[in-house]
């Protein structure tokens, strides 16, 4: 059975996109006067519908998954490394897992396809597909059946979370190589563009990857349209994520976007269903080299820029207190009325 997308709704609502305008311009400040932060207030209370949004019970999920391609020497780490990243995160020690105890983020572990067997455990969730993707530069990455079954995945467990925010980490040896693929394919981008030092490469290991990453789309050059892209390219990570964007986006719910990876399955759902960037808040704006052209495809501007390329969800847990001030000030920040301020000079 076919994938089926769920309905996203467009945001539209321009009456309460002016309520929360003319809330933020009554506050006691000079209009305009907390910049960026001000348009990220007015963005999360056009998602979650109110002048004085509240953000409740966030979900950190960090979707694990092997990628065949690895085999051809892509990454700078073995592919164990992903597994035994996960037995990390569960065990606390990973960075995702410090910053998401730090500001009190349930975090999730899903295994959409690691080549490794997890013993069951509170925060981990096994939504194993195959054990890893099959190597995609000898024929597709997923069979369509595969790729179906992990976006459905994503959709039941993203419907099952708590809460109306859903920030996204990933955790998979080869990703970086599946998310420039799927750049250069939906945007029509160069690979050389696309294609970065990942888990750390030096120029010659970029090279490298870059030639094999271009003799991957030549294989698949007549794959075009968006679930058949990502069949060919993706990771059972990346496809249940994709799966997860889209029902998060049809409930409603604040989608944090963390970095490169993450922002390839976020071009692939908004290729499926455009609304789902009306959702979205991008966390930040990576140090992988592709990171940018993904976010001008997105027509996205990042809330921080800190050279980080670590991936796991760090960036969008560092941008969570970000969105939690946003709210605070739509909500708790007097009104000149209330404190019986004066206004500027002209203002009314």
């Amino acid at each position: 059975m076919a994938f089926s997308i769920p309905p996203v709704a467009d945001l539209g609502n321009p009456e309460l996109a002016r309520r929360l305008q003319q809330v933020l311009d009554n506050k006691t400040k000079p209009v305009g006067s907390l910049g960026r932060l001000e348009a990220l207030a007015v963005r999360l209370g056009r998602i979650l519908g109110s002048v004085a949004p509240a953000l409740r019970a966030p979900q950190m999920v960090v979707f694990a998954g092997d990628h065949g391609l690895a085999a051809q020497g892509v990454s700078a780490y073995p592919s164990d490394v992903t597994w035994q990243m996960v037995e990390n995160f569960l065990a606390g020690g990973a960075a995702v897992s410090v910053l998401a105890r730090q500001h009190g983020i349930a975090l999730t572990v899903v295994d959409c396809g690691v080549r490794h067997d997890f013993a069951p455990r509170p925060g981990l969730l096994i939504r194993k597909i195959a054990a890893g993707t099959a190597d995609a530069s000898l024929g597709p990455a997923m069979t369509p059946a595969q790729c179906d079954a992990a976006l459905e995945n994503g959709k039941a467990l993203s419907a099952d979370l708590p809460g109306n925010v859903l920030l996204l980490g990933e955790m998979g040896i080869g990703n970086t190589s599946s998310a420039s693929l799927l750049l250069s394919r939906l945007a029509q981008l160069d690979i050389v563009q696309c294609t970065g030092a990942g888990t750390g490469l030096d120029d010659a290991g970029i090279a490298r990857k870059t030639e094999i990453l271009r003799k991957v789309l030549v294989k698949h050059q007549a794959v075009r349209q968006p679930l058949d892209v990502l069949a060919a390219f993706g990771g059972f990570e990346i496809a249940t994520m994709v799966g997860a964007i889209l029902q998060a986006a049809a409930q409603n719910r604040v989608i944090v976007v963390d970095g490169f990876i993450v922002s390839a399955a976020v071009l692939v759902a908004s290729r499926l269903a455009p609304q789902v960037l009306q959702r979205c808040v991008f966390a930040h704006r990576s140090g992988e080299r592709g990171h940018a052209l993904m976010l001008d495809a997105l027509q996205a501007e990042p809330l921080l820029d800190l050279q980080l390329r670590l991936g796991e969800g760090s960036g969008a847990a560092l941008a969570w207190p970000l969105m939690q001030s946003a709210c605070a000030i739509l909500r708790d920040m007097a009104s000149f009325e209330s404190a019986g301020v004066s206004r500027e000079e002209g203002q009314h």
